[in-house]
């Protein structure tokens, strides 16, 4: 029996659970969560928040760092923590996660309104209400008129990246689990199909391809 990922194609979280089981070499298959109707879901994982994996054992879990730190228990080879490490990924990815989430997700609200809209009104109206209720009312409203601030943001948070990216493959002298984070909040500018990485991000750019094309034939050689 597969692993099964539980998703949100839009979810950066999704995106770096989907890449370190990739990356670990881990039949799996995805599926994609409806977001209203969430039943298979909850039989699974018994709550109603994505990522969640169920492995070939049974076993469910949740969390992407939950996730993360259970698939290099089940399977070390190939690690997300070079050896010397770990500390630094975790600071790291926590970081990203969080801050660096924070940012993103602003930014990329335009992009997930179109794709619920797609879906049917009812979809788009419950995920923003879901936000709205998080955030206030009129809150993606909001962050549509104020793109070109959020851009700004989010350029300024992205630029310690783009910086510590020149000349390097990863974040550090080997791939990592803050590289798997990076990639997925990276996701959000690139969920439609379109990479909107800024073009004046070459080193983001390059980063996020060579990612996207990691899986368990192993990482790609540093240039």
């Amino acid at each position: 029996m597969k692993a099964r990922l539980f998703q949100f194609v839009s979810s950066p979280f999704c995106a770096k659970v989907r890449k370190i089981l990739e990356y670990k070499g881990v039949d799996f298959e995805v599926v994609e969560v409806d977001y209203l109707e969430r039943k298979e879901l909850l039989a699974a994982s018994g709550q109603i928040m994505v990522p969640a994996i169920t492995t070939a054992q049974g076993e469910a879990i949740v969390d992407s760092d939950r996730i993360a730190i259970r698939l290099e228990e089940l399977f070390p080879n190939p690690t997300i923590f070079p050896p010397g490490s770990r500390g630094v990924h975790l600071a790291m990815a926590r970081f990203i996660d969080t801050e660096l989430e924070d940012a993103l997700f602003r930014v990329s609200i335009e992009d997930e309104a179109v794709h619920y809209r797609r879906q049917g009104p009812d979809r788009e109206a419950f995920w923003r209400l879901i936000r709205d209720r998080k955030y206030g009312h009129g809150f993606c409203d909001a962050m549509i008129r104020d793109k070109e601030a959020n851009w700004a943001r989010a350029a300024a948070m992205l630029a310690p990246f783009e910086e510590q990216l020149n000349g390097r493959a990863f974040l550090n002298l080997r791939i990592g689990l803050a590289d798997f984070s990076l990639y997925g909040q990276l996701y959000f500018l690139a969920f439609t199909g379109e990479l909107k990485i800024p073009d004046s991000m070459p080193n983001l750019r390059a980063f996020f391809a060579r990612m996207d094309r990691i899986s368990s034939a192993g990482e790609p050689a540093q240039p």
